[in-house]
């Protein structure tokens, strides 16, 4: 092949060419030019005119526009079956079939990715696109977009262009042809010969390219030039009137001179021409439908694109070939073209499309990994006062996040994304509010210090300001006082940010290009660091914002939210990590979960499962239960229940739909207190000199003087091999015989006396936790001494840390742990601070509370300390686990704080009395049998800790993983113990490791 030709230009003369030369009739060869468009969105009548078309015709090809993936493919499908000639299928693809197929993954807008550095993977994003179009029986892209948006006014190119400079717009798109095409899909490059540059839509008239050719040679045609050097397939012409090309005005499309003269003769194209769309105004207002057809042909297109009438079109073709004003030979270049594309496309050897897991191929984690990792990229800080961001001190932050423009009813991905890493409250406002309603919001807004503002819903048109109104303009420069910092995201064109007024009141802007779901997450996470700001201005947006202009943040500063292959795992770990939930689901091991896989500080996987109940389980004011007789059923039924193995309600009379688990829901958290709440504390006054792991018990608890107790050294105590009782059942000390409890120990209502809340509806006795103190110093020790696992020391951590700071615990907690971590939802009594809908129950307790947990803690010594304790007690949900954890994992640094020492943390985690006793302080370390708490490949470094109602994490430092499930496998019975059976923990860790690649 000459150099810079096309690959499929092999196929020119070969045998299956040849024969479908000879095998075609004049008209069948002229019909092969022709490419309908088709819809797998529309009605029987739509379908079945395309059949026609195909049957009595024998067009060549087809371009499908809207619809959905299995339709669009049922229906190729039948259409292939119908052509004699194997149909040349193309479809828009320029970010992805998602362009315009419901379902699929969308890849960023190209202008979002004009300004990275990283083209190797714009070169992976066209062989994922070409997988995606091989996947649906596709085989011609049209795309990439190769015009150079040099005008800020141009109404139709703008955001599909990759920018302004012409050496940057050829490299992007080189690349992204060169993934297509290597892939099997034929790239074709648009809109010849340049559309960057007009004020005019060529789908509503004919725009006029007012430049000379030296400006041409220099500026719209070096990106065509250099994709045809690297083996372009493909050339799209755009109806343009260029005089500088063809002094006879008219649309480019139609032109000999700029298509035979300039593209095929002048630059040396040797690939297929296509037309644009021959029914966009700006042809067929110049030439009706049949001529516009001819003269195309005429002027040295291969296939006509959208032609407005098959019919007619053929019949005038046929008649100028017949009249001499085009040749048969001209006819059958063009066709042998197509044809020979057909057998690079493997058409030769068609097969029908298979519909299996269709959706799922279409949305591999691979394209869901390009998708995220170039929005990363391209998300661009314009704008940074005082280095705000990544914000800091998060305990100092009164946050808002407000959304201009949109739909009011709906949270955002970006408040969401926001949520997940700071408490802020949510507020919206229209594009065009009134005044009444910017005075409304200002007072609103007024208890916050930090305003997070989203620009969103905006437009595309420079004719619209892009979406910018006036009142938008007025309502952010009035919006804020001076004591008030704003943080700006647009979500919208580059061009948009010109029309923001007033943008230095701004204390930090964002550019996001799009409202993509991980546009606006990943604008949240350049605020608050947990990636990094990278982006650079594709084009010029002003005088103080130029093309190639982009601040830096740092990243890796909290969690980052991304895909396996951003750290280097396999991509199948969702897939692999759903089928071991959904088998647990299945055997009734938990009626939900939340599962969190993180690594390198790295959000890889956070997903819920499953429901929060069995069915039957409703919250009381669900079932309406103000009825006697329905309470007693209900009692009834739940007895019947907990005598069943099978965990199944036997009344279908007492059936209620159960919640569904959402990311945001609080589980109760068992024995992960002990690392997440007493761990935390004891770190934090270790630091301050105010504990330590070589005092004594007797040291610290006055009440513990002349005990047992009082010598044992709390580092044999934290490793569990003092000799404490495994457990005591304190509650039974308050219950009479006949099981009932003893009403001076519990009433039904809260008061001085009994202030400690046990469960709902049940108060306890304020003097309560000294006498489980007076038990704990009372007991004895166990006779032989080693490891035994004890609760009972964590039960008096909370008094250590009143007596050393003066504050309890939970408030010790919130101000030194909970909220610089941004971690809202760990936390006691979480009834206090979120609705119950958001708290999982957990036990039937038939035993002690006689009721259903659900927003009270279900150890039952906890509950006697009134939900406040170091070894059970704390609610929370995975994601503000994950923060401690991690922060763990970094050596006890989140968010720029040191918040704990990293010397300590690691005397902490290490083994403390190996090889007798596999414990750290306070952490579990890997037992000889894997299946214990860790993994088989779990490293000797590696820690954690299980909790009783089915919780779990675990950190593994050499692959820097970090694992956290947490579910109620306790629901509605402790008996189910089928969540250590499946060894679901286990499994999930190492699940975690083996796709730990590199």
């Amino acid at each position: 092949m000459p150099p810079g030709a096309p690959a499929f230009t092999r196929y020119l003369h070969s045998p299956w060419v040849d024969s479908l030369m000879r095998a075609l009739t004049p008209d069948q060869r002229a019909a092969q030019l022709f490419m309908v468009a088709a819809y797998s969105n529309r009605k029987r009548i739509d379908e079945d005119s395309i059949s026609t078309l195909i049957k009595q015709y024998g067009i060549g090809g087809l371009i499908f526009f809207q619809g959905g993936p299995v339709r669009q493919a049922k229906l190729l499908n039948r259409y292939q079956s119908q052509s004699k000639v194997p149909l040349l299928v193309a479809l828009d693809g320029e970010w992805g079939v998602g362009m315009r197929l419901d379902s699929v993954e969308k890849f960023p807008y190209q202008m979002s990715m004009g300004g990275e550095t990283d083209t190797a993977l714009l070169y992976d994003m066209g062989r994922e696109i070409a997988r995606q179009f091989k996947r649906l029986g596709m085989h011609v892209n049209f795309a990439p977009v190769v015009d150079v948006n040099n005008n800020p006014a141009n109404p139709v190119i703008g955001f599909r262009s990759w920018g302004e400079n012409p050496a940057a717009v050829a490299r992007d798109s080189r690349q992204y042809m060169r993934g297509l095409q290597d892939a099997g899909i034929l790239a074709v490059a648009k809109h010849f010969p340049g559309h960057g540059d007009v004020d005019a839509d060529s789908h509503l008239s004919l725009p006029t390219v007012r430049v000379d050719r030296r400006r041409l040679d220099t500026l719209e045609l070096p990106p065509f030039r250099s994709l045809m050097a690297g083996g372009l397939g493909g050339v799209m012409v755009a109806h343009l009137n260029v005089p500088a090309m063809d002094t006879v005005l008219g649309p480019s499309t139609l032109s000999r001179p700029i298509i035979t003269g300039v593209l095929r003769q002048e630059m040396g194209f040797k690939g297929l021409i296509f037309t644009d769309a021959m029914n966009m105004r700006g042809v067929i207002s110049k030439f009706p439908p049949g001529e516009a057809d001819v003269r195309a042909i005429m002027a040295g297109n291969d296939i006509l694109e959208f032609s407005k009438n098959i019919p007619l079109a053929l019949r005038m073709v046929r008649a100028a070939v017949d009249s001499g004003r085009i040749s048969q030979k001209e006819i059958d270049e063009h066709c042998r073209r197509v044809l020979a594309l057909k057998q690079w496309a493997g058409l030769s050897h068609y097969r029908p499309i298979d519909t299996k897991n269709l959706y799922e191929d279409l949305n591999g984690p691979h394209a869901q990994y390009l998708s995220h990792r170039l929005t990363e990229l391209s998300i661009t800080l314009l704008r940074n006062q005082k280095n705000l961001l990544p914000l800091q001190r998060l305990d100092t932050l009164r946050m808002a996040t407000l959304v201009l423009g949109g739909s009011p009813r709906d949270t955002t991905d970006f408040q969401k994304a926001v949520a997940d890493y700071a408490p802020a409250a949510h507020f919206h406002a229209s594009a065009t509010p009134t005044l009444d309603e910017l005075l409304a919001l200002r007072a609103a807004l007024r208890p916050y210090n930090l305003i997070l503002v989203s620009l969103q819903s905006l437009g595309r048109l420079p004719a619209t300001s892009f979406g910018i109104s006036a009142e938008e303009n007025m309502l952010l420069r009035e919006l804020v006082d001076q004591r008030q910092q704003l943080v700006l995201s647009v979500f919208g064109s580059a061009y948009a940010v010109a029309r923001v007024r007033d943008l230095d009141r701004a204390a930090a802007v964002i550019l996001a290009y799009q409202e993509s779901a991980n546009a606006q997450s990943l604008a949240a996470q350049v605020l608050f660091g947990g990636t990094a700001a990278t982006g650079k201005l594709p084009v010029t947006v002003s005088d103080k914002y130029p093309r190639g202009f982009g601040l830096r943040t740092a990243g890796r500063f909290r969690l980052r939210y991304a895909t396996p292959e951003d750290v280097g795992m396999d991509g199948r770990l969702e897939a692999r990590v759903d089928s071991l939930v959904g088998r647990a689901l299945a055997a009734q091991a938990f009626p939900g979960a939340q599962v969190l896989i993180a690594r390198r500080g790295t959000v890889v996987l956070r997903k819920s499962y499953g429901n929060q109940t069995y069915a039957g389980f409703a919250r009381k004011e669900e079932l309406g239960m103000k009825n006697e007789e329905l309470k007693k059923k209900k009692a009834v039924a739940k007895q019947k229940l907990l005598a069943n193995s099978s965990f199944l309600i036997p009344n279908s009379s007492l059936v209620t739909t159960p919640r569904v688990v959402t990311n945001e829901d609080l589980y109760d958290l068992a024995s992960l207190t002990k690392m997440l709440a007493a761990t935390p504390a004891l770190l934090k006054l270790e630091a301050d000199h105010k504990f330590s792991p070589d005092s004594t018990l007797g040291s610290y608890f006055p009440f513990l003087r002349g005990t047992n107790k009082a010598s044992l050294k709390l580092r044999n105590v934290l490793a569990h091999q003092a000799g404490l009782q495994a457990f005591i059942p304190f509650w039974q000390a308050f219950r009479k015989k006949n099981g009932d409890l003893r009403r001076r120990y519990f009433r039904p209502d809260s008061s001085a006396r009994f202030p400690l809340p046990a469960a709902a509806g049940l108060w306890a006795r304020r003097d309560l936790p000294g006498r489980v103190y007076q038990q704990i110093g009372e007991s004895p020790l166990t006779a032989k001494p080693g490891y035994v696992y004890s609760d009972l020391s964590f039960f008096l951590y909370p008094e250590l840390v009143k007596a050393r700071t003066g504050l309890p615990m939970d408030a010790f907690l919130q101000k030194e742990v909970y909220r610089p971590l941004g971690a809202a939802t760990l936390g006691y009594r979480p009834t206090n601070r979120f609705p119950l809908a958001r708290i999982v129950p957990t036990e039937v307790d038939s035993a002690f509370r006689k009721q259903l947990l659900h927003g009270t803690v279900h150890d039952e010594g906890a509950a006697l300390l009134g939900g406040l304790s170091g070894h059970a007690g704390l609610f929370g949900d995975a994601n503000d686990v994950a923060k401690l954890v991690q922060t763990y994992a970094w050596g006890g640094r989140y968010g720029g704080q040191q918040l704990f020492d990293k010397a300590l943390l690691d005397d902490w985690t290490r083994c403390q009395f190996c090889p007798d006793n596999r414990r750290g302080l306070a952490f579990d370390r890997p037992a000889t049998n894997p299946a214990v708490n860790s993994a088989k490949s779990a490293s000797q470094r590696s820690y954690g800790h299980t909790g009783f109602t089915g919780t779990y994490f675990w950190v593994e430092p050499e692959k820097e993983l970090v694992v956290v499930l947490l579910t109620n496998r306790v629901h509605p019975t402790r008996r189910n113990n089928k969540l250590a059976e499946m060894n679901v923990r286990t499994s999930l860790l190492q699940l975690a490791i083996e796709a730990a690649r590199k």
